[in-house]
């Protein structure tokens, strides 16, 4: 039973990451009252389930990637939850609820993991990952040219208000408004991000079944969940912080430049060659 167990918290735990995302990112408070119980709910089917594993093999501590990555899950879902009950802070649920799904993912699939009904069902979702992840990529290189015509704009504008005028600078009068460049450039974002989001997920089902729970340990899957991190503090920064203008189009500059890291990652990515093979 300690399988059913995971697999129902790793159900909630879904819901629960998912409900985090617009809890955070967009101040929803509903969706906030809806993810704590359910992160709950995840972690005492969870813990029922450690416990009847250990148990079950009589001892105390985990042995092996896959009862060790569920003991990390569920040690990250119970601090989340006691940072919620001491603080009342749901901002670290952004980073902790998804973690601890991906942590669950592997074990949750049993010992024998997961594996795709036929190569043309494995190569179909393999082709919504990269489309998926593609689209991320393309929507945030939007937000990067819309940022750096948001400096360009700006710095003519501030160059024309002086005596004289701006006398080396190209006609740049078929910029749209700086406003107008800003919501441009957020909006590729909230774009992007969920593409990143499946994208991932799809990835990790799809990793996992060549190589197991261990595909935590690929260059290119590390740094892939570190660039999601980093989107999901761009994000949570230009909402929470005001994020605007200057500061934020460095800042997506600095989040294109991670994600072409990722990609370059590739070349010592071992799970990553799958799709050719």
């Amino acid at each position: 039973m300690y399988l059913l167990w995971l697999r129902v918290a790793e159900i909630l735990y879904a819901a629960a990451a998912l409900a985090a995302l617009p809890a955070v990112l967009y101040g929803m408070e509903r969706w906030r009252r809806f993810a704590v119980p359910v992160a709950t709910l995840a972690f005492i089917f969870h813990f029922v389930s450690v416990v009847e594993t250990l148990g079950m093999a009589h001892r105390w501590v985990p042995v092996g990637i896959r009862e060790s990555e569920s003991m990390m899950g569920l040690v990250v879902a119970g601090l989340f939850l006691v940072i919620w009950r001491f603080y009342r802070t749901f901002s670290f649920g952004i980073f902790a609820l998804p973690a601890a799904f991906f942590l669950v993912l592997a074990p949750a699939l049993g010992p024998d993991g997961y594996a795709f009904p036929s190569t043309g069902v494995k190569h179909g979702w393999l082709v919504v990952h990269i489309a998926l992840l593609v689209a991320a990529f393309v929507a945030l290189g939007f937000s990067v040219i819309a940022s750096g015509f948001y400096l360009l704009q700006e710095k003519y504008l501030k160059a024309k208000m002086k005596p004289g005028g701006p006398k080396w600078w190209v006609p740049l009068d078929w910029l749209p408004p700086l406003d107008t460049l800003e919501r441009i450039a957020h909006l590729m974002l909230m774009i992007g991000f969920p593409c990143m989001t499946v994208g991932l997920m799809i990835g990790s089902l799809l990793a996992q079944e060549k190589v197991g729970p261990s595909y935590f340990l690929d260059p290119k899957v590390g740094a892939s969940f570190v660039m999601w991190g980093v989107f999901v503090m761009l994000l949570f920064l230009r909402r929470s912080a005001g994020l605007r203008g200057k500061r934020a189009a460095y800042l997506s500059g600095a989040v294109f430049i991670a994600m072409i890291l990722v990609w370059a990652a590739n070349v010592v990515s071992q799970v990553h060659k799958f799709g050719a093979q």
